[in-house]
């Protein structure tokens, strides 16, 4: 499902500069958003968005990958600027191979990193800028 089937409000039925999206998107239409790679291999999809609420900014997209009904998923916390919109095929990149995402810092769905810790934060950019 993409954001364009979450338009539960008709933000994205009128063509670009009339209207919200691309440039601007509700939170709800994109969770659930698919994600691929620039090879066009599925990564995943977009489970849950993280504000950083001291600047207003969104911090980092959820990803899932895996496992079959929530059983055995990894998730990652992706830092929202590595993602891109692909309005063309209406889903998320994120440029980064299946084997290197296969060796992303994850976790599972009742063992949530501490995101507030800079320590965590730092090792999360490095990875996805390619400095790790």
């Amino acid at each position: 499902m993409d954001y364009h089937d979450r338009d539960i409000y008709g933000m994205y039925k009128k063509p670009p500069g009339h209207g919200a999206g691309p440039g601007l998107m509700g939170a709800h239409t994109i969770i659930g958003n698919d994600v691929c790679n620039q090879h066009g291999n599925d990564l995943g999809d977009i489970t849950e968005i993280m504000l950083n609420m001291q600047s207003g900014k969104i911090a980092y997209a959820v990803l899932s990958f895996g496992g079959y009904f929530g059983v055995g998923e990894k998730l990652f916390a992706v830092p929202w600027e590595a993602l891109t919109l692909d309005t063309e095929n209406r889903r998320f990149v994120l440029k980064v191979d299946m084997q290197r995402l296969k060796l992303a810092p994850g976790f599972d769905r009742h063992h949530w990193p501490d995101m507030a810790d800079p320590a965590w934060a730092e090792e999360i950019h490095a990875f996805y800028s390619g400095n790790h």
